[in-house]
């Protein structure tokens, strides 16, 4: 028997169950992979709550790392006993195992362990692209990154600066300023005691910055645009406090032919060459010791309701797993 976390209806963590069913063996093209450990992200509180609406009931969680135990008819690039990871676009990586397409899986390196591979290739990867196909950052510019402190956040920080990029951080206590300058961050902005345009206007004399990284969302909508430098862009890759509100496009020819972008993980990876591409990136920036990334909390299987209410209520910092 194989135990899944499983929701019949959009709500709070409590709608998660804890299930057993059987598993089918895995068809051509697919793999059966038992988990090692799994990423929680955001985006799985999204699907729970219904902000990104799933067909119900249904499983959660797109991040985990583990070992191959049967391939499919037609799977080549991998076989049993691989140790592999994924940041794959269909929910059902909170389980003990699961049969999946083979061609979202990542090879391990034997120098990457799986709690960090289950913490860091949706996070990673979604940097990569952020900062180097979304907006090609470049050595002595200074960006504005909210949410300075949390999982992508640490990776970003710690990726840009070495880099050579001036990184200006939000966070929202007095600690995750002290972790934002402790990974890198040149400036550190409390969103709860100043008021982050403001900010951004004095630490660039005025300018503003070329791009902007928003997770956020709702809250931090109007500031990230007022921050922002003519044609600068605005990257808004999350909702943590809620979807930004409808707005005209005349808004951005008002605040100076600004740009926005709302992108997704998969549409950057939609290759195979993509995704491996992006993996290898990753790699090679955690190899360097550029990224250092280990898990802040971990939480059994059972308890993911748990571990989405810690993360909604910011009582965590970095990346979180569950360990099946």
């Amino acid at each position: 028997m194989n135990q899944v976390i499983r929701f019949a209806s959009c709500g709070g963590p409590e709608v998660l169950r804890l299930e057993e069913g059987a598993l089918s063996d895995p068809a051509a093209g697919e793999v059966l992979i038992r988990h090692t450990a799994i990423g929680v992200n955001f985006i799985d509180t999204y699907h729970r709550s219904g902000l990104y609406p799933l067909p119900l009931p249904t499983g959660l969680g797109m991040e985990a790392a583990g070992v191959i135990e049967a391939v499919g008819d037609g799977v080549r690039h991998l076989q049993a006993g691989d140790r592999v990871a994924y940041a794959s676009g269909t929910p059902g990586a909170y389980s003990q195992r699961r049969v999946m397409s083979a061609a979202h899986l990542i090879k391990l390196p034997d120098d990457i362990s799986d709690d960090t591979a289950a913490c860091v290739m949706l996070q990673g990867m979604t940097v990569e692209y952020l900062i180097r196909r979304t907006f090609a950052v470049e050595a002595g510019q200074t960006v504005l990154w909210h949410a300075a402190a949390g999982g992508v956040g640490q990776i970003a920080v710690q990726w840009l600066s070495s880099l050579g990029v001036n990184v200006i951080g939000t966070v929202g206590s007095a600690a995750k300023a002290e972790l934002a300058r402790a990974l890198g961050c040149r400036h550190v902005i409390n969103y709860r005691e100043q008021d982050v345009a403001t900010e951004v206007r004095a630490i660039t004399d005025g300018r503003g910055v070329p791009v902007v990284y928003d997770s956020v969302g709702k809250d931090t909508f109007a500031a990230s645009l007022d921050s922002l430098a003519p044609r600068g862009m605005l990257v808004s890759f999350g909702n943590a406090s809620g979807a930004v509100p409808p707005f005209s496009p005349l808004l951005l020819s008002q605040k100076g032919s600004l740009f926005f972008t709302r992108p997704k993980l998969a549409d950057y990876t939609a290759t195979r060459a993509e995704l491996e591409t992006s993996a290898e990136a990753l790699f090679e920036r955690l190899r360097a010791g550029a990224v250092k990334v280990t898990p802040s909390a971990r939480y059994a299987l059972a308890d993911a309701a748990r571990a989405h209410a810690d993360l909604e209520a910011r009582r965590t910092q970095g990346s979180i797993i569950l360990l099946p």
